[in-house]
């Protein structure tokens, strides 16, 4: 196996991309927000940088690229637990070094401003794009989390759909969000909420407690079901999001 500190820096570089990519699609766009504009642009965005990110680098690590799926497979047993925190931090770092560099190209745009619909923060009630208030932000962000980390792990167990693994949960992805992003502006992922709240601060940090709950406990169900269904694996041998490569 790869060790810890490559596949560590490969979640983060990967996070990253999947943050600056998606988010940027309306970021660094100024004739759109997401506010009823732009959903089908943003979610292809997150899947296609999904899809590339894992064909990139997803063998290295096991392309989790996301908390929520970290946890996911830790629970069902097919990721080792003694590496979940490091991978979390990775991802988050990576996430708000992209957040970072996002707001200083955006910064160079006459009247840009970290607000919610120029930069793309998750929330509910009065900031979410339709209104949709806190049982529908939790319900929905558990739901497509829960069926998110299902489909990677129930992707990852088929060894003979290593080759389009990343299209398929890349094409996921664009499904979620194309759902959530009219109710929360599309969260699914705590590292990508993490890095959007920190720079818009106030309303969106208060609120961000949602986007770590709500997900988190999606994995969470995905992994005890697949478990269930599936029975125990070695964490350490068993095939993670996009494979992974053993150490050269």
């Amino acid at each position: 196996m790869i060790a810890l500190g490559k596949r560590l820096w490969v979640e983060g570089v990967g996070t990253a991309w999947l943050v600056f990519a998606g988010c940027g699609s309306t970021v660094l766009e100024s004739g759109m927000a997401l506010h009823g504009y732009g959903g089908l642009e943003v979610s292809l965005a997150f899947g296609l940088a999904f899809a590339t990110a894992s064909y990139a680098l997803g063998a290295d690590s096991g392309g989790h690229f996301n908390p929520a799926v970290t946890v996911g497979f830790a629970v069902a047993q097919r990721f080792p637990v003694r590496d979940l925190l490091p991978y979390i931090a990775a991802q988050t770092l990576g996430a708000i070094t992209a957040a970072a560099l996002l707001s200083y190209v955006a910064s160079g745009r006459p009247g840009f401003t970290l607000s919610a619909s120029e930069f793309a923060a998750n929330g509910f009630g009065a900031h979410s794009p339709a209104d949709y208030q806190l049982h529908s932000a939790l319900t929905i962000e558990f739901i497509l989390s829960f069926a998110f980390v299902m489909v990677c792990l129930l992707i990852a167990a088929r060894k003979n759909m290593v080759s389009i693994a990343p299209l398929v949960i890349g094409a996921c992805l664009t499904l979620v969000y194309l759902v959530s992003i009219p109710i929360t502006n599309g969260s699914v992922n705590p590292a990508r909420s993490t890095a959007q709240a920190l720079f818009v601060g106030n309303w969106a940090l208060d609120q961000l407690w949602v986007f770590w709950a709500a997900p988190l406990s999606g994995g969470i169900a995905a992994g005890v079901l697949f478990s269930f269904l599936h029975g125990n694996a070695d964490p350490s041998a068993a095939a993670l999001t996009g494979g992974q490569r053993d150490a050269a």
